[in-house]
């Protein structure tokens, strides 16, 4: 969600020849990186804290939050931290276990008798643990076009009930594609059990216990004079700011707005295994559900032969982490991403490591993992590499390829343009089963696509090749514009559309792909 950065980014590592063991940074440090991350390419905010051996050694705010007002970033400033809040989910199941209030193996059935599936078997047999491990069966990002972009009214009972509607891509428990709607759905079984909403509960007995006085769980209970970044993308070489993204949906996926200083303390009790406060004489959750939380559920590559770099041989996904081996230690990490804002959080348990970082922009987002990356490497020993300027290179060969589509596609329909187009077989109204309706109407004598629950979803449909358009959205806070191909029958007329993303660098949680709009009769 970025360009929303995928929130899983697993980095291939080639060993180098004369390489430089990394030592230990520092703060001062870690503010010439950061402040090298800022300048190497186009950037607007960033934070970043370290914790070690229970003490917070670094938490710092650098550049702006916003690029109008330029008020400056510091420890305190909120960032929206997206996936990173699935860990938090995890944490408000884990303390309903430890409190016996439900089983990880009980049913969601148990909790939600509505709740359905593609097919009855995985619909009797899906548990509290398949609505964190993201190994449903469902493809990537499957329904995420309900809350992306932002403004659409879909709620917590369309989201239980879309997944009878979406199809699977591989048998349930087998593969690993990431998901964001199970985990809403593991906020509603949260306040099922507790009584209280996702959001409450999160404020309550983690925000509060712990300390995380300025922090939010949802966008929609941020103060009205709070200290926030807000997101930047870009148009060419200029950065824009974009509005915050607003929908309390996606609270249990993806909600939370925090800070450097306050995730210091998540940090903490997540190092110290779940214990708080002074002596560590509080418990937030149980060794055994920390335990569980970071034991690898579902499997995302092994080798017997490591990565010569950094000695890894696995990947997995726990409960709201992913998993792996570095130099012969266990790595706790995640990522996040919303429209111009991205997140990376890396614990090292052995090591007694915790390190997060927070950007407001995209442009320069790549920051986001190559200050994590290089600190991390620091402390794991691993020859030294210039990730500020690998990442940057990366996202510059990305975004070449990405406007390199997109150009020749829009060439394309400049092309085509004075093409025939009998516009009224395209006319009238079509629905998807989770989506619900869109209509296709003329604008100004111009196709136009309306969808009706996600009103950010609109915009111009220009003549591309055979049955298919490509929509120009007047949403912009993304690059997600998409192609809409026609089935027609014998006389011409359109009876369905099939959809995909332009750029093949478009955010997997636009799945237009996921949609199957047919016709309706009015």
């Amino acid at each position: 969600m970025k360009k929303v950065i995928l929130f899983l980014s697993l980095i291939t590592i080639v060993s180098l020849t004369n390489a430089v063991t990394a030592q230990e940074i520092n703060s001062s440090e870690i503010d010439a990186l950061v402040n090298r991350a800022l300048t190497s390419t186009p950037s607007v905010g960033i934070a970043v804290a370290v914790v070690k051996d229970g003490k917070v050694i670094h938490s710092k705010g650098y550049g702006v939050k916003s690029v109008e007002n330029k008020e400056k970033v510091d420890e305190n400033t909120l960032f929206a931290i997206a996936s990173n809040s699935k860990a938090f989910t995890a944490a408000t199941l884990a303390i309903l276990v430890d409190e016996g209030k439900l089983k990880w193996e009980d049913k969601v059935i148990t909790y939600i008798p509505e709740f359905k599936m593609y097919n009855d078997y995985v619909t009797a047999n899906f548990t509290i643990l398949d609505l964190l491990t993201h190994r449903s069966g469902l493809g990537l990002g499957a329904g995420d076009l309900m809350f992306f972009p932002d403004g659409s009214n879909f709620t917590i009972k369309d989201v239980v009930s879309s997944f009878q509607y979406q199809k699977p891509v591989s048998a349930f428990r087998t593969k690993y594609d990431y998901d964001n709607l199970l985990y809403i759905v593991a906020g509603e079984v949260v306040a099922r059990v507790s009584g209280m909403s996702w959001a409450d509960f999160v404020q309550s007995r983690i925000f509060n216990p712990l300390g995380m006085k300025n922090s939010a769980p949802v966008s929609s209970k941020l103060s009205k004079n709070a200290n926030l970044a807000f997101p930047h993308d870009s148009e060419g070489e200029k950065i824009k700011q974009l509005a915050t993204y607003d929908n309390d949906l996606i609270a249990a996926a993806g909600g939370i707005y925090t800070s450097v200083h306050d995730l210091t303390q998540w940090m903490l009790v997540q190092l110290n295994n779940g214990k708080y406060g002074k002596e560590l004489s509080n418990k937030l959750f149980s060794e055994k559900q920390q335990r569980q939380m970071w034991k690898p559920h579902t499997n995302l590559g092994f080798s017997t032969k490591p990565n010569p770099r950094t000695q890894q041989h696995f990947a997995a996904y726990g409960l709201g982490w992913f998993i792996a081996d570095k130099q012969g230690k266990i790595v706790i990490s995640h990522t996040g991403g919303l429209p111009g804002m991205l997140s990376k959080t890396v614990l090292v348990p052995e090591l007694n490591l915790g390190i997060v970082v927070l950007t407001n922009s995209l442009p320069g987002g790549k920051a986001y993992s190559a200050i994590p990356e290089t600190i991390l490497d620091s402390y794991l020993k691993i020859e030294e590499r210039d990730w500020v300027k690998i990442l940057a290179d990366q996202a510059k060969a990305t975004g070449q390829k990405s406007d390199s589509v997109t150009t020749k596609v829009w060439k394309t329909v400049k092309k085509n343009k004075s093409s025939i187009i009998n516009t009224n077989n395209y006319l009238g109204t079509y629905k998807d089963d989770w989506f619900g309706e869109v209509t296709i109407s003329l604008k100004n004598e111009k196709l136009w696509f309306t969808s009706k629950r996600s009103p950010k979803l609109n915009g111009q449909m220009f003549y591309y090749k055979a049955t298919t358009f490509a929509i120009k959205w007047e949403y912009t806070d993304m690059n997600a514009d998409a192609f809409a191909t026609f089935n027609l029958d014998e006389e011409g007329k359109a009876m369905g559309i099939k959809m995909k993303g332009i750029s093949p660098n478009i955010d997997f949680s636009f799945d237009f792909q996921d949609l199957n709009l047919k016709r309706v009769e009015k």
